[in-house]
């Protein structure tokens, strides 16, 4: 397929790792991020990890959008969509994630509650449009990638006059949580040498967002792209970058990511939302201006102020990992509940219902299986 099979083809990942291999200073450790649970899975799913010499560590990041929701928020969409007046529409990989006392949105839809899975906010849209009767509410989830879609549904609620039709917003600010990772202290700091940077939030907000980060904390970041010569080539850069004693942003996935981003789109987001004083992510906790709410003019479409939401205090199972996943802290096989309790099919946390989470990436890949082949 072009410009596909380019981006896997086989030799030219040799001749990365060899690479990489050639300009890893000896005895110095590298520790990179990935931010992205597209990338999380891209590394797993071509066993780049096999590809690189020991000294370089690959860590995974909290860039999964079902991942850093955390319980409360699904409690409280679970309480809306009982509410018979309600036909709640969301994203299908929020269905399975495990809410409070052993729920979820899947197990309520089971119980008579009219929960629908939708593709995209314009399908909201046209379920408001089509039964005036009832109030239907979108579960707005996911980073900058996601935000413009769900103003756009707002923009035209709004237009179109519809009075039944809201959004739960639960919309998430990229460099805020890379900030957040940075800041973090004692035990559940992470070293990191640097990060290979989203590729789909970067298209929305393009690499400038990301100039402060790499200047205040000295950590490179390279945007890159999915494909598994796109990652090997950022790791490639970023590499470069330790070794030289440089920070800056780089952008690897030229082909689809600016250094503005997509104006349009941010001038969408920048009408319809307010940035929130605190919000809670799952791993990360109470996080400072790192979410988005609709503003005072759309606020006869937020689901929070129509309903009166009230989020309750919730935690996770507590033998789950998955916070500590989410910062880099641990990996998906240190979980003790990893592959026993906790499987796609019996999920005990976020990460591994999502398909961009950590979990689910080792599990379907098999990474956890086998004894790393690590390039010599």
């Amino acid at each position: 397929m072009k410009y596909v099979d380019e981006y896997r083809d086989a030799a030219r990942a040799r001749s990365l790792a060899a690479a990489i291999r050639a300009e890893a200073a000896p005895g110095t450790p590298y520790a990179f991020m990935e931010f992205c649970g597209g990338h999380t899975h891209a590394i797993s799913r071509y066993g780049i990890e096999d590809l690189l010499p020991p000294a370089i560590r690959m860590i995974h990041g909290p860039g999964c959008p079902v991942c850093v929701l955390p319980v409360g928020r699904i409690d409280a969409a679970i309480a809306l969509a009982r509410d018979p007046r309600v036909t709640l529409c969301t994203y299908a990989d929020l269905m399975r994630v495990p809410a409070s006392r052993g729920s979820s949105l899947q197990k309520v839809k089971a119980e008579g509650a009219d929960i629908r899975m939708v593709y995209s906010t314009l399908d909201a849209l046209s379920i408001a449009a089509a039964e005036p009767g009832r109030e239907v509410v979108f579960f707005a989830i996911g980073f900058e990638t996601t935000t413009p879609p769900t103003a756009v549904a707002v923009q035209r609620a709004a237009r179109d006059g519809l009075t039944n039709f809201s959004v739960f917003c639960n919309h998430v600010l990229t460099p805020v949580a890379m900030r957040a990772i940075l800041t973090t202290g004692g035990d559940d700091a992470v070293r990191l040498d640097g990060f290979v940077g989203p590729a789909h939030v970067s298209t929305v907000i393009g690499t400038a967002p990301y100039e402060e980060i790499s200047a205040e904390f000295h950590k490179p970041v390279v945007v890159a792209g999915f494909e598994p010569l796109d990652v090997m080539q950022s790791i490639l850069l970023l590499v470069r970058q330790v070794n030289e004693g440089r920070a800056e942003v780089e952008n690897q996935y030229i082909r689809a990511v600016t250094p503005a981003g997509n104006q349009r789109a941010q001038a969408a987001m920048a009408e319809v939302f307010d940035i929130r004083d605190r919000f809670e992510w799952r791993g990360l906790g109470w996080v400072p201006h790192s979410a988005l709410c609709l503003r005072p003019d759309y606020a006869r479409f937020d689901a929070e102020v129509r309903f009166g939401m009230e989020t309750p205090s919730a935690s996770d199972n507590p033998a789950c990992e998955c916070g500590a996943i989410l910062r880099g802290v641990k990996r998906p096989a240190e979980c003790r509940l990893f592959g026993t309790a906790c499987t796609p099919e019996t999920p005990m946390g976020s990460c591994m219902v999502s398909s961009e989470g950590a979990c689910a990436a080792h599990w379907t890949y098999g990474r956890f299986r086998m004894p790393a082949r690590r390039a010599s």
